[in-house]
């Protein structure tokens, strides 16, 4: 039997990371004392929107960005994906009429180009290969001249394989197109240039780098208009009206600045304790395979699948032993259907339902990864003996 855990691990930071306690600290006076509207023009409203202003800056510094004002605040990574998809699919229509994306986007951005269809627009999901990669010479092939917008994940959070954006941008602009890339899971764990790598709208998420929920931002290259979603007193350019969250906007900004600051040891560290687990379970239990590429993949991810078993049952029996997980998306919980984007990649129903996903945090150490390895061998063999699909020679 395993050594006895005294505490619970938490193992599911892709769905929701803790707030940093620094982060937490540049919020207070926010939340206590400075509580001015930043569309007032006194002292208590100009404060407010100097506490905006900071947090542009050190979010455009994460991103490369080439000013502050090209970041525009929205309530998270899902508003941001509708306003850029929604936004620049309106504002160009008599441009062309057709959308470009992948199979294994996000739901929201998914969802997003849906939409669109009933409103007269064409979208085309391209295709990827086993390892999660966008098949560029296909996804070449599918823009034409009506096609205005492409939407591509910088790096999948489900899979952690990190797309080539730089050689998507040649041939999107190649073909006179915009590109919209959701870095939602990407942003805050590997260096981001958006000048360098040709992004023209980009999806950035605080708590996926340890901020507030509820908050998040759309990066819009200078030049580019799109149209809002939500109507009023024209804040944020006239993009995003209502009036700013100013404490979790403070708190995006913090977040921001520790990550540009940290990521690249934060990100060696992950990726040693990353492929310590993905080797070490790989290596222990048989018919265990990896989803999603070996080497470019975030430093936080290891997605699994485990033949014969459901992923569900692998989540329960890890959490009587205080281990908490994922079998997938958050955002894509409440379905019972296997993932789109496993089954995007070839793989078959019943192999993708024996998925487990690990995203790793700041708060995870070593000595989780040696515990996981201890305990997920006894755990994967019990839910084989008990399963129909599993081969006589596996079960004792």
């Amino acid at each position: 039997m395993p050594v006895h855990k005294t505490s619970n691990i938490y193992l599911d930071n892709s769905a929701g990371k803790p707030v940093d306690s620094r982060v937490v600290d540049s919020m207070l006076p926010y939340l206590k004392t400075s509580f001015g509207n930043p569309s007032s023009l006194h002292k208590y409203g100009q404060e407010a929107k100097q506490a905006l202003d900071n947090s542009r800056e050190k979010i455009a510094d994460l991103i490369g960005a080439e000013k502050a004002e090209t970041i525009i605040f929205t309530s998270g990574a899902t508003e941001s994906n509708n306003l850029a998809i929604k936004g620049t699919a309106t504002r160009n229509r008599k441009k062309g009429n057709k959308i470009l994306t992948s199979a294994v986007e996000h739901i929201s951005v998914i969802n997003s180009c849906k939409s669109l269809i009933r409103q007269g627009f064409q979208t085309t999901f391209s295709p990827v290969d086993s390892f999660g990669f966008l098949d560029l010479e296909k996804f070449e092939e599918n823009i034409d001249d009506q096609t205005k917008l492409v939407s591509i994940v910088y790096a999948n959070g489900e899979i952690g394989t990190i797309q080539p954006i730089k050689k998507i941008s040649e041939i999107v602009h190649k073909k006179d197109a915009y590109l919209h890339v959701d870095a939602t899971a990407a942003c805050g764990q590997i260096q981001i240039d958006v000048q360098k790598e040709g992004i023209d709208m980009m999806t950035i998420s605080s708590n996926d780098f340890y901020g507030p929920r509820g908050v998040g931002a759309l990066y819009i290259k200078e030049s580019i208009r799109i149209d809002p979603l939500i109507h009023g007193g024209g804040q944020e350019r006239g993009l995003r009206s209502g009036t700013e969250n100013v404490p979790s906007i403070v708190g995006f900004g913090k977040a921001a600045e520790i990550a540009r600051v940290e990521l690249k040891s934060e990100g060696k560290r992950l990726i040693k304790i990353r492929d310590d687990i993905i080797h070490g379970l790989m290596g222990s239990i048989p018919y265990t395979f990896l989803n999603g590429h070996p080497i470019r993949r975030l430093p936080d991810n290891v997605s699994l699948r485990f033949s014969f078993i459901e992923g569900e049952s692998i989540l329960l029996s890890l959490a009587m032993f205080g281990v908490f997980a994922s079998s997938g998306s958050a955002c894509t919980a409440k379905t019972l259907q296997p993932s789109h984007v496993l089954l995007a990649m070839g793989l078959k129903h019943e192999e993708a339902h024996g998925s487990l996903m690990i995203t790793l945090g700041r708060q995870n150490t070593q000595k989780d990864a040696d515990y996981i390895k201890e305990i997920m061998p006894a755990i994967i063999e019990r839910l084989r003996s008990m399963s129909p699909l599993t081969p006589k020679e596996l079960k004792r």
